[in-house]
């Protein structure tokens, strides 16, 4: 029977050559957009490493053109800042922050260590940012005050960042980055290790990432671009305008614009899963019109092979099994299509094109979704096609011209 159908197939390989490459490309896209799917599915199960509920952040604007140049007076300032805030009823703690969980962009760092290359994301924090967004230690310690006079930058990492550098050894003590002697400067040492934490939100990807100490008040450190305060459940949106008044007397010539992290959160999952909604609808119009493509292509074999099927059908073969053909001669196109696509595909990771970002559960995950759309558009397109060829009768063979 396959010799047959790969015969049938060879006979006519021109118009199957186009479906071929027809069925190739959607394939491609169909990969593409499955994969990212389950990119986000997969990366949505994981932790978090936070709580965004009830926590509300404050942009700060100190109303200059960088903030890379700044006065202890302007770091005085921000101190108070966070006391006031502080101060309030309603508010359970505050916390300074370079940027905050959900924000657009971030900080990236790179340096070697034991011989490679190492990237990942950092923030620079106040003691107070692990109880603001609630993050668990499982290693070590937070920061306290007292790593302000240190010699040495003490840092916090995630899980992630601990597990690619050092294993299942203890990275507690340890030195984060081999030495530079071209750019001298105080060595980072771990002194605590929290759940993986994914600064972006839960649409986001599995990374490094690295916490920097920020004493608020201390003139050695840049005073932050964001305050972040956890409020009492509940908390009526009114409460933004004291927060606003009350902030504005510590410094009037100051701008601030206040958001609840919530909002950030939708914002940024809407940027995040924009791209799968488009990409989602490009593939189902592709995919439409190679169903109305293949319907076409079918239709119009079925009427050039008129003869063809009723001497089929004059020698003894019967309705079920022209039904059968038909499909399996789709499905044989469709393998063949798939095939090509999947090579295509399976270069990606050898290329290490994904690099770590992609898990390989999830590869192959995109790679069954799309295989499996390809043969059900192609079984669905030929039933009617080949129901329609079932029911050609002997006699019809001998009238064709």
């Amino acid at each position: 029977m396959m010799r047959h159908l790969l015969k049938l197939v060879w006979n006519r390989k021109r118009a199957n050559a186009l479906i071929m490459l027809e069925i190739f490309f959607t394939f491609l896209v169909v990969f593409g957009v499955g994969t990212l799917g389950m990119y986000l599915w997969d990366n949505w199960r994981h932790p978090l490493g936070f709580d965004w509920k009830n926590v509300w952040v404050v942009q700060v604007d100190m109303q200059q053109q960088t903030d890379d140049t700044f006065t202890p007076e302007q770091v005085e300032t921000t101190a108070r800042l966070a006391r006031e805030v502080g101060s309030l009823e309603p508010v359970e703690g505050v916390a300074g922050a370079m940027l905050s969980p959900y924000s657009f962009g971030g900080y990236r760092s790179g340096m070697n260590m034991n011989g490679h290359y190492l990237e990942m994301d950092f923030d620079q924090v106040s003691e107070g940012f692990a109880g603001v967004m609630r993050l668990e230690l499982v290693k070590g310690r937070w920061f306290e005050p007292a790593d302000a006079v240190l010699s040495w930058r003490p840092i916090v990492i995630d899980e992630d960042l601990a597990h690619e550098v050092w294993g299942d050894a203890g990275p507690l003590g340890k030195r984060l980055g081999d030495p530079n002697p071209k750019e001298p400067e105080p060595e980072m040492r771990v002194i605590g290790v929290v759940r993986d934490f994914r600064e972006h939100g839960e649409l986001s990807g599995p990374g490094n990432f690295r916490f920097d100490y920020k004493q608020l008040g201390n003139p050695k450190y840049r005073p932050p671009r964001a305050l972040l305060a956890r409020v009492r459940p509940g908390t009526p949106a009114a409460f933004e305008e004291e927060l606003t008044r009350r902030m504005q007397g510590v410094a009037r010539d100051w701008s601030f614009k206040i958001t609840p992290l919530e909002q950030l959160r939708q914002t940024a999952f809407r940027r995040t899963i924009t791209p799968l909604i488009v990409g989602g609808i490009v593939a189902f119009f592709l995919l439409l019109m190679v169903a109305l493509g293949l319907l076409g292509v079918l239709w119009q074999n079925l009427l050039q092979r008129t003869r063809e099927i009723g001497l089929r059908r004059a020698i003894g073969a019967s309705r079920q099994e022209v039904h059968r053909q038909i499909i399996m001669e789709q499905l044989l196109l469709t393998t063949l299509g798939v095939l090509l696509g999947t090579i295509v595909v399976v270069q990606l990771p050898v290329l290490d094109v994904f690099g770590s970002a992609l898990r390989p559960s999830v590869f192959v995950s995109g790679l069954v979704v799309a295989m499996v759309s390809m043969y059900v558009l192609a079984a669905v397109c030929a039933l009617y096609p080949s129901a329609m060829a079932s029911r050609v009768q002997p006699a019809e063979a001998l009238r064709y011209e």
